[in-house]
């Protein structure tokens, strides 16, 4: 399946039915009186956050959206039938914003839900408008126009974990050891094209691992796609920093790069938990120039984790031997409980919001 990730959709609410105006008639009632009935409300456009959805790839086919209007009201004090509201399921995660780019929600549980667009409210009937003097009224009300309105729907992935690291870094090898995700592993840069989601059971927690594509240097201005990549650390409660011990750069400067285009994107990333991954250490055998050099490195992060004041946990991982899987998943566990992830209770909140601040007047 293709992972979309944006999407920009267009809405329009149902419009409310008119009022009807008319008088009663019937044999041997003379002066029988009003009877119009009122216009149905028009239908409201509401999304609805489901864990039946992962990407937001139905909205490259269908981008207009439009509840049903509402049915104008009839003699003998019918009311109109009201339009149907319409429910668009869209991933948990989800983002709504308008074309300002502002936020007008964030979907991030299941179930939960927003109207975007309110349908028109239909039109009152002249049996509305009898009073004691005027007992004969003979107008009725439109019914209301709907809204509509561009909407730009953007997903984040919901994980604990993110990995980041350079491309070919050992990422993708690195979750299909730990979880249950199985993306695509080649021996060359940029195999990973869209985030890949691993469900990891370590003892009595289970967290979520969010395998990120590689970044490149300048990824927090666009270049290489890496902000549309970024975006998706923005839930995340612990980032993990994948270093190839052999790799296109030394793990210090890799490590160095990686934060900075962390800091640039979104300095409020640098302060959450942070654990580091030496990878490809299959590749060191004992006594050799390469473990030597491995030991050089991971003493010089060392260094620089103290410099900076940052408690992190660093582990020699292997993808291919297994090697260092146990003690990554507790350097992840330790990592998580520090950032209060099984410490509070979460509350889902209210399932419906509104765009407008006072609801329709009965």
């Amino acid at each position: 399946m293709k992972f979309i990730d944006e999407a920009r959709i267009f809405v329009q609410s149902g419009n409310g039915g008119a009022g009807c105006a008319s008088f009663h008639r019937e044999k041997f009632v003379p002066r029988g009186g009003p009877d119009g009935g009122d216009g149905g409300d028009g239908g409201s456009v509401i999304f609805e956050a489901t864990t039946r959805l992962s990407t937001l790839m139905d909205f490259r086919y269908q981008s207009h959206y439009e509840a049903p209007n509402g049915a104008a009201g009839s003699s003998k004090k019918k009311y109109g039938a009201a339009g149907a509201d319409l429910i668009i399921p869209v991933p948990v995660g989800t983002q709504i914003l308008d074309e300002k780019g502002v936020c007008l929600c964030d979907l991030t549980w299941p179930d939960q839900q927003y109207v975007a667009a309110e349908g028109g409210r239909g039109g009152r009937g002249n049996a509305r408008f009898a009073t004691s003097t005027r007992q004969a009224p003979d107008h009725a009300q439109p019914g209301e126009e709907g809204s509509e309105l561009w909407l730009n729907l953007e997903l984040q992935v919901l994980a604990d974990v993110g990995l980041l690291g350079f491309p070919n870094a050992g990422k993708s090898t690195l979750i299909r050891n730990i979880s249950n995700a199985t993306p695509r592993v080649e021996d060359y840069p940029f195999t990973t094209l869209v985030p890949n989601l691993g469900v990891v059971a370590h003892y009595s927690r289970r967290f979520v691992v969010a395998d990120l594509p590689g970044l490149i240097e300048g990824a927090h201005a666009g270049r290489g796609l890496g902000d549309r990549f970024l975006k998706h650390l923005s839930r995340t409660r612990v980032l993990a920093y994948v270093l190839a011990v052999q790799g296109e750069h030394p793990p210090l400067e890799s490590f160095l790069k990686l934060r900075q285009e962390v800091l640039k994107y979104d300095a409020d990333l640098m302060n959450r938990p942070i654990v580091i991954v030496f990878s490809k250490c299959d590749l060191l055998t004992e006594g050799s120039e390469w473990e030597a050099e491995a030991a050089e490195q991971e003493n010089k992060v060392r260094a620089q984790l103290a410099s900076e004041n940052i408690s992190a946990t660093i582990v020699r991982t292997s993808g291919i031997t297994g090697m260092g899987m146990p003690p990554l998943l507790d350097a992840l566990t330790s990592a998580l409980e520090e950032a209060g992830m099984w410490r509070d209770v979460q509350v889902a909140p209210k399932t419906s919001f509104h765009p407008l601040d006072s609801k329709k007047d009965s």
